[in-house]
């Protein structure tokens, strides 16, 4: 259960209604979805978020499935529920194979314990790895 109501359009103030309708356009949709709608009771804090997104997953030097792919490597280590779910959904829509999705969750549970092993064994860094 979340610890704020989503707000629909008609409750939401003007200043975070101009954000789900740059939401709808940038992505093609009608759909705003829970996290925007929860946001939506800061009106500035929603726009930042929603700003910079736009910006970090726009395409770049990385395509827009690998950030996709990013994001749910980082929300797994995190323990988000909603944004595994919300970027797994995403990155299928961008084209992540089931394949793609199998390599992903291994890569994500073999680093997961490595990074314990090494976390408890308090390996030191060897040189050549440092800048």
């Amino acid at each position: 259960m979340g610890t704020v109501p989503l707000l629909s359009d008609e409750e939401v103030s003007a200043e975070a209604l101009a954000v789900f309708n740059d939401i709808r356009a940038v992505r093609g949709t009608d759909y705003v979805n829970n996290f925007w709608r929860a946001l939506a009771h800061d009106p500035a804090l929603l726009k930042a978020t929603w700003e910079r997104l736009k910006v970090v997953m726009e395409p770049g030097d990385l395509d827009p499935l690998v950030k996709e792919m990013i994001y749910i490597a980082v929300s797994t280590a995190n323990g988000c529920e909603y944004c595994v779910h919300s970027h797994t959904a995403a990155a299928k829509a961008k084209g992540m194979t089931p394949e793609q999705h199998g390599e992903l969750l291994a890569v994500i549970g073999m680093a997961m314990q490595t990074n314990g092993l090494v976390t408890g064994l308090q390996v030191e860094v060897d040189e050549a790895f440092k800048a």
